[in-house]
């Protein structure tokens, strides 16, 4: 259709009326903009990320996807220009899904090892998460989707996430919580931004003047869309003031108000009107105002792509950190017969749980890539024990009839697969006051002891052969689940014999005085495994050359809404480990968490590798590293302590530094977290920051720079690095600056350059690391400007924090300043 109507985003924006400019400040529904088809104004379509485009279907099920490895695995490639790729192809999973904003990527830190959402980020250290965020937005940026970096700023904790304040110093929040978001809005030039659902030293980070105006726009000159995170909008004309855009989901909740409350305040008036704008720019820069997506979330397309496929096995591949690998038992020659044995083993964790949760297109499990490597034959296999929070989620189809709350008139019926059920959407004609009978029927082999239990952000029952097992409506709490919307899972034991069994589940949604909450439920079931578990897995072990232990933790454990459990892997694994590594003295262990743990049997096994939640080709990628197919040459983004104590923010005794206490979290540690804090301390971790080993040897052969640098000059760094070993491989040079004459007291170092490179056998390559004035300066919050102080400066060259065997000394020759003041 030819348009005859104005078509920028300026333009439009004279032509609306004020309640078309307030539409436009809150979503349409959960996933959408409103449209306005007077003017032929397209709906905007955003879809969670980071790792993953899920499209606008529920977290669970719905359309399937590319699955990418999480964020902890990206950021322990230390690969910039593999992130740009992963953007790159994240942008065409999200136009085939019509949505043209993706919500990645996560650039908080890892202030804490517990932090639920740990595997989302990239870095405790905020240059490596700067320079991957950046990457990953100009990829992604680069093929016409919107980034939404996020969250911003101070949501390090799950704990009370909605209402707790995040208390940070000025000088921490400077020169660690706001730099990847800093990077990202001047180096990756993000099109949007996500507010935290946290405070800010007191105000709501969705209402904080300070961080979204003199801040993010005004001192850094970001002129994208500012939206909510889901359900953080808390005020209307507030929150337009403060420079939050939009609201998200929608329709309007904390914004219902906002026309009256623009009529009568004519500055409210204006921020809507500049809101309004930054809504019509982000249609305007994604090309979608003059070429609409189809947004219909029954349209999205689920292609999948042979290179997509082969990025993903690579980037997985290329995050695996390699802890240890005593005698050099790996790589594996393909001639062994190998024993997997663990719960990770044929069950494939390939994301952890929350939003950034989707329906992959597969989930290739460490056995299956092994299996198909080395052949069958070669390869046994024993579960050894379980490590789920909850029951596995009941694999059948359950049948669904949906009745009118008051009259219990059955409205409609469907049928779902899974015992897993979360409503974004419902049937036509069903309204959200319902009631639901979820019916399915269990078909049992073998008599014997089974589990079943059922979670639910709603009121739950379950009767099994026409007797209620499971009472989660009269009973029902509020716990840790769905978000923090849904009540602890509830667990039962019955005795079945072999057969059918009839399950039905009644269902009535919980309302509040906002209206309707989070709508779920779970169906968990399985035949517990015998008290000889593990002592059969020893013993397949020993029928090996060697034993694969694949252990770790999962998206139940590792998730949105809900903090880490601790640092102790879950269950028996740490026995079933000791176990095998008695049978067999030739164990591996491969862990896949999205976060540090702990390893009491680190001196009893050979090698261990951290793969993380690596996407749909864990077991390929995996496969890979294990036989040699591709050097491990990850390297680790987060410090691995030796116990939680050594933890900065000390969380065996919870207090005001964490989790946090009436509704404050208090950063004390300031500036020493992760090898900051190991540094301040002399601590010595189980694995540093920037560690990991690989199948060859690489050597920092020279390094030279100028020896005197002047302000508002940059300084080049030339380093030689070379492969003195017989294989090729990849390294990570990296460099840390350190401030002999600071007036204030600052970290005994601080990365601020790196680059990683790929070398064939005895090959060398000179690198060029470039340090500008920012990477030699502290915030000063009493000046409120960036300082870089007259005197010497050490550069540390090497290959982890704690190796760093050649330095470098420069003098600054004066003072330089940057003030952050308007």
């Amino acid at each position: 259709m030819t348009q005859t109507q104005p078509r920028t985003a300026q333009e439009l924006l004279d032509l609306l009326t004020l309640e078309e400019q307030v539409s436009l400040l809150a979503g349409a529904d959960f996933w959408r903009t409103v449209p306005i088809p007077r003017l032929n104004i397209p709906q905007l379509k955003v879809s969670d990320g980071p790792a993953g485009v899920r499209g606008g279907g529920a977290l669970v099920g719905g359309k399937h996807t590319a699955a990418f490895p999480v964020g902890i695995a990206l950021g322990s490639t230390w690969n910039v220009d593999l992130l740009h790729e992963v953007g790159e192809h994240l942008a065409r999973e999200a136009r085939e899904k019509g949505a043209a904003v993706l919500l990645a990527p996560t650039v908080n830190l890892f202030r804490s090892t517990l932090n639920g959402r740990n595997f989302e980020s990239y870095s405790e250290d905020p240059f490596l998460t700067g320079k991957l965020g950046s990457a990953y937005i100009l990829g992604l940026q680069k093929n016409g989707v919107a980034a939404t970096v996020k969250h911003f700023v101070g949501n390090e904790s799950e704990y009370q996430r909605n209402t707790i304040s995040s208390d940070i110093p000025e000088r921490a929040l400077r020169e660690l919580y706001l730099v990847p978001f800093e990077m990202a809005v001047k180096e990756g030039k993000t099109l949007a931004i996500m507010s935290a659902y946290n405070k800010l030293n007191g105000t709501f980070s969705s209402e904080n003047k300070r961080l979204l105006t003199d801040i993010l726009r005004t001192e850094w000159g970001f002129d994208g869309l500012v939206m909510s995170d889901w359900f953080g909008a808390h005020t209307a004309g507030k929150s337009v003031l403060a420079g939050l855009d939009l609201e998200m989901p929608g329709p309007a909740r904390a914004r219902a108000n906002l026309l009256e409350e623009a009529q009568n305040d004519p500055e409210i008036r204006q921020a809507v009107r500049e809101a309004a704008l930054n809504v019509l720019k982000l249609l305007e820069r994604t090309g979608v105002l003059e070429n609409p997506l189809d947004v219909l979330d029954a349209n999205e397309q689920e292609n999948e792509y042979p290179d997509t496929r082969a990025l993903i096995r690579r980037a997985g591949a290329e995050s695996i950190v390699l802890l240890k690998n005593e005698q050099s038992i790996l790589p594996l020659a393909r001639a062994a017969k190998v024993a997997v044995i663990g719960p990770n083993g044929a069950t494939a964790q390939v994301m952890g749980g929350g939003s950034a949760q989707m329906s992959a297109h597969r989930k290739v499990s460490p056995l299956q890539g092994l299996q198909e490597a080395l052949g069958e034959s070669q390869v046994l296999y024993h579960i050894g024990c379980d490590n789920d929070r909850f029951l596995p989620v009941y694999t059948g189809d359950l049948h669904i009839q949906y009745r009118a709350l008051d009259t219990q008139e059955t409205l409609a019926t469907e049928v779902r697969s899974g015992g897993e059920i979360m409503w974004f959407g419902l049937p036509e004609g069903v309204p959200w006051g319902f009631e639901a009978t979820v019916s399915t029927t269990l078909k049992v082999a073998e008599d014997g002891v089974y589990d079943l239990s059922l979670t639910s952000a709603g009121l739950t029952k379950l009767l099994l052969n026409g007797e209620q097992r499971i009472d989660n409506w009269d009973s029902f709490k509020i716990g840790d689940s769905y978000f923090g919307s849904g009540s602890n899972e509830v667990r039962t034991q019955v005795h079945l014999t072999a057969g059918a069994h009839p399950i039905q589940i009644e269902y009535r949604p919980l309302f509040s005085e906002s209206g309707i909450q989070m709508c779920a439920m779970r169906f968990g079931f399985r035949k517990p495994l015998p008290e000889s578990s593990i002592q059969e897995a020893a013993n397949v072990a020993a029928q090996a050359d060697f034993a694969v232990v694949c252990v770790g933790s999962n998206g139940e454990w590792e998730t949105e809404g809900v903090d880490r459990w601790g640092l102790v892997l879950p269950g028996r694994q740490d026995e079933l480990v000791q176990a095998v590594a008695k049978a067999n003295p030739n164990t591996i262990v491969l862990l896949q968490t999205g976060g540090p743990i702990l390893m009491p049997w680190l001196s009893e096994v050979k090698a261990v590798l951290q793969a993380w939640f690596p996407g749909q080709e864990a077991g390929h990628a995996i496969a890979d590293v294990l036989l040699g197919d591709a050097d491990p040459s990850g390297r680790l983004p987060q410090t691995f302590p030796q116990s939680l104590s050594d933890d900065p923010t000390h969380p065996e005794t919870p207090d005001l530094q964490y989790p946090g206490e009436n509704g404050h979290v208090e950063y004390q540690e300031g500036l020493y977290i992760g090898y900051r804090h190991v540094d301040q301390h002399q601590l010595t971790p189980l694995f540093p920051f920037g560690y990991g080993l690989s199948y060859t040897q690489f050597e920092i052969t020279s390094a030279q720079a100028a020896d005197t640098l002047n302000p508002d000059e940059e300084l080049q760094v030339q380093v030689t690095v070379q492969n003195t070993g017989d294989r090729p491989g990849q390294t990570v040079v990296q460099l840390y600056v350190q401030d002999l004459q600071s007036t204030l007291e600052r970290p005994l170092k601080e990365l601020k350059a790196f680059q990683k490179v790929a070398l064939e056998p005895g090959q060398s390559s000179t690198l060029t690391l470039i340090l500008n004035m920012r990477s030699f300066a502290y915030y000063s919050d009493t000046q409120s400007a960036w300082v870089a102080e007259r005197g010497d400066f050490l550069l540390h060259l090497g290959q982890s924090s704690q190796d760093l065997p050649v330095s470098l000394k420069v003098n600054l020759t004066a003072d330089w300043t940057l003030s952050t003041q308007p």
